[in-house]
């Protein structure tokens, strides 16, 4: 898998990160909320339920205690309640970031994400450090202070889950996928915040061209500064697996580094991410799966690690246990886009992608 050769190759690739962002955005959604949500409970939950190794949707729960601690959303989003994705604001960004590129093209400013932001997504869905910006946007704070006055979050997540389109639409070009997440990041983000965009867009968009998963994630280093903590943690966990040390204490290792940061920080996530592509090793199962047991940010996690996997298969080899229940029907905040079907959205980013060839 050294090339996208064919249009129709394209177009499985493109669908198959659609496919693969919503799939493990709902994977990991019952169980986001990493300082309850831990690994080892995580764990816990799938053995009670003889559910490892983990090759569906999340077992509902089996306990009162597990019932209360879940997302309120595990109605719909574990094995046998899925119909159609759930709204979430992982997804909604991917569909908003369409809707940019449609509107204004690739030349967008930073201005008009944030223009965008008003007119079509509700405030009260948004968290965090997009909370924050979007405060300031509407009290008539421009970029770069948007993303610097009253945000304690700058390096927290929430950039890195708006990058994938601009990998999608950047097929096999790290660099200048990189430079579209980070207009946009650049709102709400700083620092490793704005990295985390660049390297997830990068990563994306070099799993079109890659050979293996490997290469990607190195490529997508490339485009970060090397010394930032960012890359040192990424380039950590490649090191761990590299000599072979088993994807828990890879982890365990990473998380002692990294202790402090927070479950909604950028770098921790970041390594979460790392392990679930290097050791799912190709397979998109496993690597959805891995992610989302590796705890913090599951829904995040599972959404950009699904968007990597199912650019590299393909739509076509995506299982159907994970594809199937989505009734090619998505579910979202942003204004005109609720209800829309998923292989249109994809078929709308592979316009956008030729556009880009």
């Amino acid at each position: 898998m050294t090339a996208v050769e064919t249009e129709p190759e394209l177009a499985d690739r493109v669908l198959g990160g659609w496919l693969g962002r919503i799939a493990g955005n709902m994977l990991g959604k019952p169980v986001e909320q990493g300082e309850v949500w831990t690994r080892e409970r995580i764990d816990r939950y799938l053995r009670r339920a003889a559910a490892l190794p983990l090759d569906d949707y999340l077992p509902g729960p089996l306990t009162e205690g597990d019932r209360r601690d879940l997302r309120p959303e595990w109605r719909s989003c574990v094995r046998g309640r899925v119909h159609g994705s759930c709204r979430d604001d992982d997804v909604d960004y991917a569909i908003l970031g369409l809707h940019l590129l449609e509107t204004h093209g690739f030349g967008f400013s930073t201005e008009q994400v944030g223009d965008l932001w008003l007119s079509r997504l509700p405030y009260l869905q948004t968290f965090t450090a997009e909370r924050a910006a979007y405060r300031n946007l509407a009290n008539g704070r421009r970029p770069p202070l948007t993303a610097t006055y009253d945000n304690p979050y700058q390096e927290w997540i929430g950039a890195l889950i708006r990058a994938d389109i601009h990998g999608w639409t950047s097929p096999g070009a790290p660099r200048r996928a990189a430079s579209l997440a980070r207009r946009d990041a650049v709102l709400s983000h700083t620092g490793n915040g704005v990295y985390g965009a660049m390297w997830a867009a990068a990563l994306i968009s070099a799993a079109f061209t890659a050979p293996t998963v490997r290469r990607a994630v190195d490529e997508a280093l490339a485009v970060i500064p090397a010394g930032c903590r960012l890359a040192r943690t990424v380039r950590r966990v490649c090191a761990l697996h590299d000599t072979g040390l088993a994807w828990e204490e890879t982890l365990a290792t990473v998380e002692e580094e990294t202790a402090g940061l927070g479950w909604i920080h950028t770098v921790p996530n970041a390594a979460v991410l790392t392990a679930g592509l290097l050791y799912g090793d190709g397979d998109f199962t496993r690597t959805i799966a891995l992610t989302v047991r590796g705890g913090l940010d599951t829904d995040s996690n599972g959404a950009t690690a699904g968007s990597v996997a199912g650019v590299r298969c393909g739509a076509p080899a995506v299982p159907e246990q994970w594809k199937d229940p989505l009734r090619d029907t998505v579910r979202s905040a942003v204004l005109g886009f609720d209800g829309a079907r998923i292989s249109e959205l994809a078929e709308r980013t592979l316009r956008l992608a030729r556009t880009a060839a």
